[in-house]
């Protein structure tokens, strides 16, 4: 089943004036994330018209009409209206006239405004639309920027994912997600992770309670939202279980059927979780720069071979 966005909150993100207030923007719903400017349909073509498109009407779309006496131009605008378009956008300042109203009140229509250039304003629009589409799906787990990189830290509850990310923040970094973790597919690999509206700044520790990170310790040590580049996925120690060693091949946890990069710790007394985790990090941030340690390892490893062979 497609989930489509609600107009009301396009409204709140873009800021946008709203000239048929009598209509209910949360029950007008958009389903794809393309926008079209309708100047081939104010021209009477409308083959291939996607109805299910925003309109936007711009500076070309204005002077266009303004050549057609009113006749001319309730015409275009009583067929634009018949179809179910989820909302109508001017752009510039532009403000539609009494008539168009009339007609989008009467077709449920809503009709918006914004002061930006249409080209401008156009790119926010996608983009916006393009987050609220996307796939979405909720993990059980912690979301920290660590130098710029998106760690997701899971594991069984109770292991210790909160006091990590509590540690992580005092060392100067970023809080985004505690407990429940929101994660939309924004492109074919990109997954972006936020909090929910309810748990946003909030961190869980078992003993203490609810703390409320952005209070405690300022704007500087939250985030709103965090491209995901890297698992940690927090286990109890087993004794006799093999884990990696060189990191010469990457263990991979898919997300909405995207790879990312998972690494397994074992937890134990003595492990300092959140210096790990920022080694996770840098050392994640220089593979994707091209310079791997386990590699680099295995190669001088090889040439000392060849170079006792020769001896």
């Amino acid at each position: 089943m497609t989930v489509g966005a609600e107009i009301k909150t396009i409204v709140e993100k873009l800021k946008l004036k709203n000239f048929t207030e009598d209509i209910n923007l949360e029950t007008k719903l958009v389903y794809v994330s393309d926008v079209n400017r309708p100047g081939l349909q104010l021209n009477g073509f409308y083959e291939h018209f996607d109805a299910n498109r925003i309109q936007i009407l711009g500076n070309v779309e204005h002077a266009y009409m303004d050549q057609f006496n009113e006749d001319e131009r309730h015409k275009q605008y009583d067929k634009l209206l018949s179809y179910p378009i989820p909302a109508v956008i001017f752009c510039r300042g532009y403000e539609p006239e009494e008539y168009f109203l009339k007609k989008a009140l009467e077709s449920e229509i809503p009709v918006l405004g914004t002061e930006q250039s249409t080209s401008v304003f156009e790119a926010e629009l996608i983009n916006a639309l393009s987050l609220e589409l996307a796939p979405s799906t909720g993990l059980h787990g912690v979301l920290v920027d660590v130098y710029g990189e998106g760690l997701l830290i899971t594991g069984e509850s109770g292991i210790g994912k909160s006091e990590a990310a509590l540690e992580l923040i005092r060392r100067g970094h970023r809080l985004v997600a505690d407990d429940t973790v929101e994660i939309k597919k924004t492109t074919q690999n990109t997954l972006l992770g936020y909090a929910p509206s309810t748990t946003k700044h909030f961190i869980e520790l078992r003993g203490i309670g609810i703390i409320d990170v952005k209070s405690l310790y300022g704007v500087e040590c939250v985030k709103d939202i965090q491209r995901i580049d890297l698992v940690i996925k927090l286990e109890d120690w087993k004794k006799g279980a093999e884990y990696d060693r060189l990191g010469l091949q990457d263990e991979h946890m898919e997300i909405l059927d995207v790879p990312v990069v998972c690494h397994s710790l074992p937890i134990r007394p003595g492990r300092n979780l959140a210096v790990i985790c920022e080694t996770a990090a840098v050392n994640h941030r220089q593979k994707k720069m091209g310079y791997n340690a386990a590699e680099e390892l295995y190669r001088r490893v090889q040439n000392n071979i060849k170079n006792h062979v020769g001896e």
